[in-house]
C-alpha cells in the first residue's frame, strides 16, 4: 500500500520532518491525518510527553494503550493522572479472554521465561493481536521510542512504514531526544510520571517482566532481564522500513 499525505507522499515528507522538533512532527500529524492518528503509550515518561506536547500543538491525535492485564499498578495510577489532567479518553484495547485463558491453562502463569520463543508467543497474544486492532483504520501511529534507549532502536527514523500494519505511517517524534532531554521536559512542565521510574525502572512494561536497573545499566536492562540484549523487543516495535530520501 503506498503511503500517501496531504502534502504528497511519505518520502518527501520524511524528508522534511528530520530538521524538525518533536512538537513540529506531531503539529504536521494533526494537520494531515486529524484523529486517524493515534499515540500509542505505555505511560513511561516518553510517552506522557508526547501527549503533553500534543496537548500544546496537536489536538485531535488520539492517545490509546494496550492493556496487558499485568501491568503494574503504577502504570494505572500514571493513566488516570493523565486522562483527568488533559482531559482526554484513552483508548484501552485488552488482549483476547480466550487466547489468553488457553495459554495460561495450557503453560502456566511465567511461560514467557522460558525460551525467547515462549516469550514472544505472550507478547503477540497480549500486545501484537490487541495493537492490530487498536490500528485498524489508523492511517499513522505515533511512539515515543528514542535511538538512545536500546542496541535494538539505533535505527530509529523519525518516520517510518510500517509494513506490519498495512503500510501506514509510523512516527517518533522524539527520535533523537537523549533521555537528559526527556527528564527535563518532564520537570519543566511538572508532568505526571510513573512512580516506578524513581524507584529504578527507566523501562517500564509489564510487572513480571520488568526489575529496576543498576546505576550504568542500559535503560532497558530491567526488561526482561534474562534474554540478550538484541532480543528486547516484544513485536510491537518490530524492525520498520525507514522512509527512503530523495523520493
Amino acid at each position: 500500500m503506498a503511503v500517501q499525505t496531504k502534502s504528497g507522499s511519505i518520502f518527501s515528507a520524511a524528508e522534511l520532518l528530520r530538521s524538525k522538533g518533536a512538537s513540529e512532527v506531531l503539529a504536521w500529524a494533526d494537520a494531515q491525518f486529524g484523529a486517524s492518528a493515534a499515540i500509542a503509550a505505555s505511560f513511561g515518561v516518553e510517552d506522557v510527553a508526547l501527549i503533553d506536547l500534543a496537548s500544546r500543538s496537536a489536538p485531535r491525535l488520539r492517545v490509546f494503550t494496550l492493556d496487558t492485564g499485568r501491568l503494574p499498578s503504577e502504570t494505572y495510577e500514571v493513566m488516570e493522572e493523565v486522562r483527568r489532567r488533559y482531559g482526554i479518553s484513552i483508548e484501552t484495547y485488552f488482549p483476547d479472554r480466550a487466547k489468553v485463558e488457553q495459554l495460561e491453562r495450557e503453560k502456566g502463569f511465567f511461560s514467557f521465561r522460558r525460551s525467547v520463543p515462549e516469550r514472544q508467543e505472550c507478547c503477540a497474544i497480549r500486545k501484537l493481536e490487541p495493537l492490530s486492532r487498536a490500528l485498524s483504520g489508523a492511517s499513522a501511529w505515533i511512539t515515543g521510542l528514542r535511538r538512545e534507549q536500546s542496541v535494538t532502536r539505533l535505527g530509529v527514523e523519525v518516520a517510518e512504514i510500517d509494513a506490519a500494519h498495512g503500510g501506514i505511517l509510523k512516527l517518533n517524534p522524539l527520535w533523537a531526544w537523549t533521555e537528559a532531554q526527556v527528564w527535563e521536559y518532564a520537570r519543566e512542565h511538572a508532568l505526571p510520571v510513573n512512580a516506578l521510574h524513581a524507584r529504578g525502572y527507566p523501562s517500564i512494561g509489564c510487572a513480571p517482566c520488568t526489575r529496576a536497573v543498576a546505576p550504568g545499566e542500559d535503560v532497558r536492562a530491567g526488561r526482561w532481564w534474562w534474554e540478550s540484549p538484541e532480543h528486547k523487543e516484544c513485536g510491537l516495535h518490530s524492525r520498520r522500513s525507514p522512509a527512503p530520501e530523495g523520493r
